[in-house]
């Protein structure tokens, strides 16, 4: 009877944290964006993120005795459109951030309403919706029946970016975090630029030679945002040390998964093919 009452008790005061920390989460947030579209509650973004692992994990069972689907028209019109996308951002993010005066080595956050701190704000969401939309990538893959795309890496870095960027303009809308969408929305104008080509058709493929230029810039850009968090975890910054530290340890996670994609796509297949 007493171990009945003991586990009774732990699993209410286990429901009681539960409740506290969601309830954290929900009233600790910035509160200009959180009437925004899925940025209150981590809800919706968890609900998305197990629908795409659903999508993963069944999508290429159900193609498997299907024909691949013609996807040239949606291919060239979507990833042009996130050329367009990813222009806009970058000149939001490096506009707002240059008219804020703000600073590449340490940038706290602005939560007041003005309308510099609003549009930097706005961008930010902008960035993480557009990572929602970046899912579009892993089905178009699927129905096309190119599963060997189909990566951890691919996987991993899709998945997890619409929770960083959730907590970003959850918690952070602004101060440095724009020099992460900076780089990211530079990378993804040259990235969709190169499958919007791509999608064209075989008349293009020589004009496509500089694709392992593009996964230097990419391992580029995570350098720099591990160095850029790096020095702030160890600087006085008015800006969260667990936030930097997060980026810092996903930055070289990334590192070593895009290295390794490097190194098996270009130089362990040169070295195969002498």
């Amino acid at each position: 009877m007493t171990n009945v009452l003991f586990q009774q008790c732990q699993m209410a005061s286990t429901w009681q944290s539960v409740q506290s920390m969601r309830q954290w989460i929900l009233e600790n947030g910035d509160k200009r964006t959180d009437p925004w579209l899925l940025v209150y509650s981590p809800m919706p973004v968890a609900f998305i993120f197990l629908l795409y692992l659903g999508v993963v994990w069944a999508g290429p069972k159900l193609m498997k005795r299907r024909e691949p689907v013609d996807l040239k028209a949606v291919l060239i019109v979507y990833n042009f459109a996130m050329v367009c996308l990813s222009v806009y951002m970058f000149h939001e993010f490096l506009v707002t951030s240059l008219l804020s005066n703000y600073s590449y080595l340490c940038q706290p956050v602005d939560y007041s309403t003005s309308p510099l701190a609003m549009r930097m704000a706005k961008v930010c969401w902008w960035f993480f919706f557009s990572k929602v939309i970046e899912l579009a990538d892993t089905v178009f893959f699927i129905l096309r029946k190119k599963n060997s795309q189909l990566t951890f890496l691919h996987v991993y870095h899709h998945g997890t970016m619409i929770f960083n960027w959730w907590a970003g303009v959850k918690y952070l809308a602004g101060g440095q975090s724009f020099f992460i969408g900076l780089l990211n929305t530079f990378v993804h104008i040259v990235m969709y630029s190169y499958y919007g080509l791509a999608a064209l058709g075989p008349h293009t493929q020589k004009y496509l030679w500089w694709k392992r230029y593009l996964t230097s810039l990419q391992l580029l850009q995570f350098v720099l945002l591990t160095t850029h968090t790096g020095y702030n975890l160890f600087t006085e910054c008015d800006f969260p040390d667990s936030m930097n530290a997060v980026v810092f340890a996903y930055c070289v996670s990334l590192i070593a998964l895009f290295s390794n994609f490097y190194y098996q796509s270009y130089l362990n297949r040169k070295s195969k093919k002498t």
